[in-house]
């Protein structure tokens, strides 16, 4: 059975802020096995180690579902460049450094993005974002659907989902009925 990694946003200390615990519950209650830690170098979030982890510790198989956030999200895309997953969920995503000091330390950006083969290596992909993001402009996200042809779930009032304790719509996405949202 395939697994559920989640992998959250830079400046973080705990995996479990926002929205992650009600999706580990719901992912667990439905029978799914899931991998929620907090990333090394969690602060930056360092491109080298950030995939070193999913490689060496977490060992993602081609039938697991890579679920990340902001930074996370950034790094799923990345991991899938190069690498076949079942599902790809990115929440808050973008695909440059947003002028943003600490992104352009992370080492995500150095590189041109390689869409066709992250189209190529997913199954499913799905976009979430909020319509009234404060830090990722609205054109990313939609940039980011249509180069891997994920489909987009815009989210009003969500801002960057540091406040959101659920998201709307991602369970159903998954093909996880409702009946196990906490």
């Amino acid at each position: 059975m395939s697994r559920f990694i989640y992998l959250h946003g830079n400046g973080t200390i705990n995996w479990a802020g926002a929205f992650a615990p009600w999706l580990k519950t719901s992912l667990e209650k439905a029978g799914y096995e899931t991998v929620f830690e907090t990333m090394p170098d969690s602060i930056i979030a360092r491109k080298k180690y950030w995939l070193s982890f999913l490689y060496d510790f977490v060992k993602v198989r081609p039938d697991d579902s890579l679920i990340g956030w902001s930074s996370g999200a950034v790094c799923s895309l990345r991991y899938a460049e190069k690498n076949k997953i079942d599902n790809l969920v990115l929440i808050g995503c973008h695909y440059t450094d947003l002028d943003d000091e600490m992104e352009k330390q992370a080492g995500w950006f150095e590189e041109d993005w390689d869409w066709d083969s992250i189209k190529a290596n997913i199954n499913n992909a799905f976009v979430f974002y909020g319509d009234d993001d404060p830090y990722i402009p609205q054109d990313q996200f939609k940039f980011i659907a249509e180069k891997i042809g994920a489909k987009k779930f815009e989210i009003k009032d969500a801002g960057h989902f540091e406040k959101s304790t659920s998201i709307p719509g991602l369970l159903e996405a998954l093909g996880i009925e409702g009946l196990y949202a906490c």
